[in-house]
């Protein structure tokens, strides 16, 4: 069953439970909680006055904050305003946050006061300068124009709160094979169809659930599941900052939580962190939900053995606005799968080379087509062309299902490498290598890890006659890519084993790693 009754614009979501459940909180975070009458209070003025300062309907807006309260207020305000919010990791590089500005021609940054001195280089570099309203912090002074003041004092008039869901409103990054980031356009109906046919009909998420929720807010999948998911449901959620297995567990073991969402790393960190404890209890925990990366089967039986709880594997991509299979709470469930299609979402398995359906087991490219799937790439015609072919979504994984139709990951087309759910493009950690003196050629793989599923592995080919220091390097590369991007390890090579038309032979590369483990 899809509630469609979720399915709306996020001001009536907003004034169905301020009306409803005025004086519940909706989020909270180590310093701040917001009840559902002061969400639709604080979105409302702030909304009224992005449009006061210039940010006309379809503009957009950028979101550089950390995981807080303030940022799902933000993200709500902006979409009031009928405009398109743009999240950026608050740990991004000048390189990164210049690239998503520009890309995006956004005409305003939500941020916070520590991040004015970065904004400020970035802005050197930009043919465009938006505006800025900050979140102050400490003593900080106030530069432009102050976020509290915004969400606390309206003036006089309502916001535009449109209506029309099928607008874009959230300009999603994620990196492609091509090692530029693309802007995945999607709207308030495809992000919400799955709030709908997912995460309440299969996970059975309701009002009197209270989240505990650590995933990083500028992904698709925590935009979806922990603010709409929660916002559309009239839940609670406890909206936490950098993950850690130590405060997870003491949050969990007060009772107060019922869903826990994450990827599978953390997961298995907690797993890892409890093995030692003879009596844990999570009182209140019903359901843990997994996305992002693949879970084994093992981490799955193990997890749900010693928490005596559930845990949902399923598969998602930020294109089809998270989730496109799901394993249910209640019914059989395939350990290792990813679960089935959720409702209104057809999948197919097909052959790469001439788009034919395999055979049931055999492995394939897998397509998808449903109101989930991304209205395209910002600003990139032919990305868009190439992956959205007849209504369908070309997601360059390979995978399998059985007879019941119980779907299985088994391997990418594209290149991507999945580093704890992060996606990192190969390419991009190339170019940044290759930026360093003394680098002839350069080749990045995603070799397999035992915590965080993948890790990206650099060969390096040095320029005839000249050295290269590995500390330097990295260094070089961490003033370029964000932390998780970083390569783990660099190895020296002759040469990158390439094609006849130029492309890396990865696969070489690989055996050279398991080669070196050997």
């Amino acid at each position: 069953m899809i509630h469609t009754d979720l399915i709306v614009p996020v001001s009536e979501l907003l004034a169905r439970h301020a009306k409803q459940r005025a004086e519940k909180v909706a989020f909270q975070d180590a310093g701040k909680s917001v009840t559902y009458a002061e969400l639709n209070a604080a979105t409302a003025n702030l909304a009224a006055h992005l449009e006061r300062l210039g940010v006309a309907q379809g503009d957009r807006v950028a979101i550089l904050l950390p995981n807080s309260v303030n940022w799902v207020i933000s993200l709500l305000a902006i979409c009031r305003a009928g405009a398109v919010a743009v999240p950026i990791s608050i740990d991004a590089t000048d390189a990164e946050i210049a690239y998503r500005l520009t890309d995006a021609q956004c005409v305003l940054t939500i941020t916070m006061s520590s991040k004015l001195g970065q904004l400020e280089n970035v802005h050197r570099e930009l043919p465009i300068r938006p505006l800025m309203v900050v979140v102050q912090s400490g003593d900080a002074p106030l530069a432009e124009h102050s976020f509290d003041e915004l969400t606390q004092e309206g003036i006089g008039a309502s916001p535009r709160d449109p209506g029309d869901i099928d607008a874009p409103a959230f300009v999603i990054y994620t990196s492609g094979t091509t090692g530029k980031a693309k802007g995945v356009l999607l709207t308030t109906r495809s992000m919400l169809w799955v709030v709908g046919a997912c995460w309440v009909p299969i996970a059975g998420l309701n009002e009197n659930d209270k989240v505990l929720s650590f995933l990083p807010l500028f992904h698709s999948y925590a935009l979806n599941l922990s603010v709409l998911a929660v916002l559309a449901v009239g839940a609670t959620e406890y909206v936490g900052g950098k993950y850690s297995t130590a405060e997870t567990l003491r949050l969990l073991q007060t009772g107060e939580y019922t869903v826990l969402p994450g990827v599978p790393t953390m997961f298995h960190y907690l797993l890892e962190g409890t093995r030692d404890m003879q009596s844990l209890q999570f009182p209140s925990l019903r359901v843990c939900l997994s996305a992002g990366a693949i879970l084994p089967a093992a981490v799955n039986e193990q997890f749900e053995s010693r928490f005596g709880v559930h845990l949902l594997d399923g598969y998602g991509i930020t294109e089809t606005s998270t989730m496109v299979t799901m394993n249910w709470n209640s019914g059989t469930r395939v350990m290792g799968s990813c679960g089935l299609p959720i409702p209104g979402v057809e999948t197919r398995i097909v052959d790469p080379t001439d788009g034919s359906d395999v055979d049931v087991g055999k492995e394939g490219e897998l397509i998808v087509r449903g109101p989930n799937v991304m209205k395209g790439y910002l600003n990139k015609p032919e990305e868009t062309a190439a992956a959205l072919k007849n209504g369908w979504y070309h997601t360059g994984d390979l995978a399998k299902h059985d007879s019941a139709g119980y779907l299985t990951i088994t391997g990418r087309l594209k290149e991507v490498i999945i580093r704890g759910g992060q996606n990192i493009a190969p390419a991009e950690v190339e170019e940044a290598v290759m930026a360093f003196s003394g680098v002839a050629d350069c080749a990045v793989v995603g070799v397999p890890h035992t915590l965080l599923g993948e890790v990206p592995v650099a060969f390096v080919v040095v320029r005839a006659g000249e050295c290269i220091d590995i500390e330097d390097l990295l260094k070089h590369c961490a003033n370029r890519l964000s932390a998780y991007k970083l390569p783990q390890t660099v190895q020296i090579v002759e040469d990158i084993p390439r094609t006849g038309s130029g492309k890396i032979m990865r696969f070489k590369l690989r055996e050279l790693v398991v080669a070196s483990a050997a």
